[in-house]
């Protein structure tokens, strides 16, 4: 029941539920406990904040939808030492070898692709991006890690908690949110400082602040079939976790033209993602179990395989971004604020972000180590990210509409089908054209599963980011900014991964990216800049702050073991970078200056928001 423009609650007598009278207070609420929710609640619980999260859903997700777990998002996990455990339950890089284009599983093999950092000719370019590697692991384990890390490290979680509405006096004042326990029905309110709103793609928050959706027509509809089915006799010859698979010769129904099956457990858990053949509109179709199955099994391909469908889902392939993420202190993150199709594997490792360059700021701000002006720049830095990664997502799918059509799948007619299906084998200037454009397509997905750039080469410009000393412009761009990382430490820039180690080894290669993070700034520079470890020191005794001092290169704090850091840092030897808590760079100075204390501490003071 709708009242002054808010939802009620009913309960089924007609009643209105019992409302608890005094509010439960906390400072920090956050809304969904999806990958977006709990990684933020784990982030702040690493700066000692927690408080209160919220699920609508009974418990983690049980559907593995997000999967893909690249770099740029296991570096964020693994700042508070999550990456091991998440790679405990991850499926390793070597079964995401190939994405592969076929008529079924079991049978017809038309192409591969190297995938996800496997290509041979660009593993250098993956192991000069980062330490971490892609990994596959689906949200149904990703999730519980995550909200347990937060539990114990002090969060409350409530889960069959639906967020009703919020209420508050001033864009920085209290709120008051109204929470229904969808146990017993009783409706009670949360006073909080701060509310994230990581309440997915139907976010109660977004519509309650009526921030504007930017939105480009959808792609329709899509359906994900959740199956067992042990299939690893054929994975040993075709391994890869992507299957697209292509049926030109079959009378398909509408909803059922094609499909990409994804690995969930390798190899016998399978989510079939059916796309609905061009132009379907029919998106409250529902077909029988029988139909589904029949699908399923011509996708398989062996009729002797044992199949069980556990789950059906539909969900519609959006394009929309929220123009702005925040209002006042709240704070939204996630599919609330950016929605689309899984292609590049964007989703969660979106999420994941979002929460990570917000978490210090928070923190900073609620310590009184940051003016609230900090908090302005999550949504200048993270907005135009959500708006790339639509755009990307939804690319990367019309992208496979080539490969499609050259494989004979586009016509209405089966026979027509049939008959280009076949050029594909003929010895014809056509069947050669044919070929050729089908090899062209099928290397052009490399932007999808090849996609470092799109993943890495982020950058940020915000009050949190000084570049009053640049005294050039960036970098233009690589040639290909979705297939190409250009590393960089040009301020707004994530800090450059090199290996580096002790003038006598006594460990294992340390990254650049572990000597920032954990909740403090840190400055790197090398031989002869001692005065600028000195100036931090100084500047973070005045302000309240961690800043952690490095010197890397010959005969310094750490050795510069292959010369990578050289090649990448972009500053002389006695020059310096300083960088964020989140290990983006916020300022950097190219040479030694005589002004070091002096510059030190405005540069601090301007990223704090404290000038």
């Amino acid at each position: 029941m709708a009242v002054n423009g808010t939802t009620t609650t009913t309960l089924p007598n007609g009643t209105s539920p019992p409302h608890a009278e005094e509010p439960v207070e906390t400072p920090f609420l956050i809304v969904g406990a999806g990958p977006a929710g709990s990684a933020l609640a784990c982030f702040l619980a690493s700066h000692g904040l927690t408080g209160i999260m919220l699920s609508n859903a009974p418990g983690t997700a049980k559907e593995p939808r997000a999967h893909i777990t690249n770099p740029a998002a296991l570096e964020c996990l693994r700042d508070i030492g999550l990456e091991s455990e998440v790679l405990g339950v991850a499926t390793p890089q070597s079964h995401m070898e190939h994405t592969r284009w076929c008529h079924d599983m079991a049978g017809v093999e038309y192409a591969r692709i190297h995938s996800w950092g496997n290509q041979p000719h660009r593993r250098g370019e993956y192991d000069a991006a980062s330490p971490c590697r892609h990994v596959d692991v689906p949200q149904t384990l990703l999730e519980p890690i995550l909200v347990k890390h937060a539990i114990v490290k002090g969060w409350k979680m409530r889960f069959d908690s639906t967020f009703e509405r919020f209420e508050r006096d001033s864009a920085d004042g209290p709120i008051t949110s109204t929470v229904t326990d969808n146990i017993t029905g009783q409706t009670y309110r949360i006073r909080s400082k701060y509310l994230f709103g990581c309440d997915g793609a139907r976010s109660n928050i977004i519509r309650q602040l009526d921030i504007p959706l930017i939105k480009e027509p959808g792609q329709g509809l899509a359906i994900n079939v959740l199956v067992e089915a042990d299939l690893e006799k054929y994975m040993k010859t075709r391994t890869g976790n992507l299957h697209w698979i292509m049926q030109p010769e079959i009378e398909h129904p509408p909803w059922g033209f094609t499909c990409i099956n994804r690995m969930v457990k390798s190899w016998h858990e399978w989510m079939f993602i059916i796309f609905p053949e061009p132009g379907f509109t029919d998106f409250r179709v529902r077909p029988t179990n029988e139909a589904y199955m029949k699908r399923i099994r011509q996708f398989i391909g062996d009729d002797g395989v044992p199949v069980k469908i556990l789950d059906v889902s539909k969900w519609y392939i959006n394009e929309i971004v929220a123009e702005r993420y925040s209002d006042g202190n709240i704070f939204c993150m996630g599919d609330a604020v950016h929605r689309h199709p899984p292609l590049n594997g964007l989703g969660s490792n979106t999420c994941v972000q979002d929460a990570f360059n917000l978490a210090w700021k928070v923190a900073y701000a609620e310590k009184g180590l940051a003016g609230p002006k900090v908090l302005d720049s999550y949504s200048s830095e993270r907005q135009p990210i959500g708006e790339g990664v639509i755009r990307r997502a939804n690319q990367g799918l019309r992208d496979h509409v080539g490969a499609w059509d050259a494989l004979g799948m586009m016509p209405p007619d089966v026979e027509e089908r049939k008959r280009q299906h076949a050029e594909l084998s003929a010895p014809t200037e056509a069947g050669r054209k044919r070929r050729q454009r089908l090899r062209e397509q099928i290397a052009y997905t490399e932007h999808e599963f090849g996609g470092i750039g799109i993943e890495m080469n982020q950058r940020y410009e915000s009050g949190a980011v000084y570049l009053k000393d640049e005294k050039e412009a960036r970098r233009p761009p690589p040639e290909d900014p979705v297939l190409e990382y250009q590393a960089s430490t040009y301020p707004g820039s994530r800090l450059p991964h090199a290996w580096i180690n002790k003038r006598v080894p006594n460990r294992e290669n340390v990254s650049t990216i572990d000597l920032a993070g954990h909740g403090a700034f840190s400055l790197i520079t090398g031989v002869g800049g001692e005065a600028w470890k000195e100036a931090a020191s100084r500047a973070a005794s005045k302000l309240g702050v961690e800043i952690s001092g490095y010197s890397v290169g010959w005969a310094q704090d750490w050795e510069d073991v292959y010369g990578d850091w050289a090649r990448r840092r972009e500053i002389e030897e006695d020059g310096c970078v300083l960088v964020r808590p989140d290990r983006t760079i916020c300022w950097r100075s190219m040479a030694m200056r005589e002004d070091c204390d002096e510059v030190m501490l405005k540069v601090m003071k301007s990223v704090l928001g404290k000038e």
